[in-house]
């Protein structure tokens, strides 16, 4: 946003109910300003200066509502970690534990990066750590770091690059550039990158918003990031034959595999994702002794870890993904699935709180266990062929698995996409090659009815 010379004053308001009890008001491009103090003749200081700045004919900027040369100094003082810092400090209270924690991830990789040229920390690891676990999680900072820690961020408070110099190219693609490297140098796979991305991408669009940059300087830069393969493979998606098959060597496991038969079931049969399969309550499930049944998904459990969260929680439920709060989504489920649901109760009951899968202490399912539990299915019943392809290779396949027969079985794309939970824009991105090949049946089908109107060829009249 342009700089502005639109600016307007008002007497200073006395507010005896605050602390700071003596507001400075005025406007910029007919936006309001304010700043309060804690005394009158503050309050007068502030005020003249800002006249008198305006008087001399300094343009102000209409988003801080600051002259141009206290916007530059801001610019010049404020460094990237104190900018990081602060959008975490802002953003904490009304974000989700496992959203903090993909903030301080995606800081903590970017923010050594943007440092002064040939600056270089003693141990990276010992800074990514602190960056990670103290500075950019505000539950931490209750206590203080580490000596070790300490030093890393002292160190990276002297060199922290400031944010006047985050607009060029260079430096830029030098803080993406790390986005694509592990700690220990190695690449970074690119869902991953493109996730930290977006993180830091949030930081700057808030910088943006305060006045710091005119506009996000991330937008329109060249830089190319790995290309994340977004669309499913087909090789890695079993067919109804091989789902039932290793089904079925899921229930044979002894411990915990007949308890996760059902809950593969439903990520299969239902499309559901693993968190929404975790929160899944008997209150939600409509299972009629025969024929179709119904489940009414409310939201999921996921696992954010307990230093990320208000009350020390290592589970956070959420509504259902991209949706409001008290969102609800209907899934119409077959039969067998209605069954093995209804089996399931059956022989293990529900937790106290509904809930119909749970582990042997009554919580939350872990991903590590029914990884664990998937894993074996696979060894046990998977030939060497199937095992190279790495067919179903985790869990989250047999959602893909789902969705895909959906569509090669003609149903309409848009209904895959509801009961799925996903956009249509999702489903065609992901699920391009199945929808080819629906749109190949469809053409088949169309052709065979053209056919059967097609006038009949040849005399048709006696000889």
């Amino acid at each position: 946003m342009a700089m502005s010379y639109k600016v307007r004053f008002w007497e200073i308001r006395e507010r005896p109910d605050r602390r700071k009890g003596f507001e400075v008001r005025w406007t910029v491009g007919g936006r309001e300003k304010s700043e309060s103090y804690l005394t009158k003749g503050l309050a007068e200081s502030r005020r003249a200066k800002l006249i008198t700045a305006a008087r001399d004919g300094e343009p102000f900027d209409p988003q801080t509502g600051l002259p141009a040369a206290e916007l530059r100094d801001l610019k010049q003082r404020t460094t990237w970690y104190a900018l990081a810092s602060e959008y975490i400090e802002q953003r904490w209270d009304r974000t989700p534990g496992n959203t903090r924690r993909t903030l301080a991830d995606a800081l903590a990789t970017i923010t050594p990066a943007f440092v002064e040229p040939g600056a270089a920390p003693r141990d990276p690891r010992v800074l990514r750590r602190a960056l990670y676990s103290w500075a950019f999680n505000k539950k931490a900072w209750a206590t203080d770091p580490p000596e070790e820690w300490q030093v890393a961020l002292d160190w990276l408070q002297r060199h922290s690059l400031p944010v006047s110099e985050l607009e060029e190219p260079d430096v830029l693609r030098r803080g993406l550039d790390a986005l694509c490297r592990k700690v220990d140098g190695a690449a970074a796979a690119a869902k991953t990158v493109k996730r930290k991305k977006a993180a830091a991408n949030e930081v700057f669009g808030a910088a943006v918003e305060r006045g710091y940059f005119t506009q996000n300087p991330l937008n329109g830069l060249r830089w190319t990031a790995p290309e994340v393969a977004e669309e499913v493979d087909p090789d890695c998606v079993p067919n109804p034959a091989q789902v039932a098959r290793l089904l079925a060597a899921v229930r044979a496991l002894p411990g915990r595999g007949p308890h996760l038969y059902a809950f593969f079931g439903c990520m299969y049969y239902a499309g559901m994702r693993p968190a929404e399969v975790i929160h899944l309550q008997r209150s939600q499930c409509r299972l009629p002794p025969n024929g179709w049944g119904l489940l009414n998904l409310k939201g999921g459990v996921v696992t954010a870890g307990k230093e990320w969260t208000d009350n020390g929680a290592v589970h956070e439920i959420h509504s259902l993904k991209r949706r409001a709060a008290k969102a609800t989504r209907a899934v119409p489920i077959p039969p067998v699935l209605v069954s093995m649901l209804r089996d399931h109760m059956r022989q293990f009951g529900v937790a106290p709180d509904g809930r119909l899968f749970r582990n042997a202490a009554g919580k939350y399912i872990d991903a590590s266990a029914y990884g664990i539990t998937w894993g074996r299915a696979r060894e046990a019943v998977l030939t060497l062929d199937e095992h190279a392809l790495e067919l179903a290779k985790r869990p989250y396949d047999l959602r893909h698995a789902g969705i895909s027969f959906w569509l090669a079985s003609g149903v309409d794309p848009a209904e895959c996409a509801r009961r799925a939970g996903q956009s249509i824009q999702v489903l065609f991105r992901y699920y391009a090659k199945f929808l080819a090949e629906a749109r190949d049946h469809a053409n088949r089908l169309i052709e065979t009815s053209m056919r059967r109107w097609e006038e009949p060829t040849g005399d048709s009249e006696g000889g």
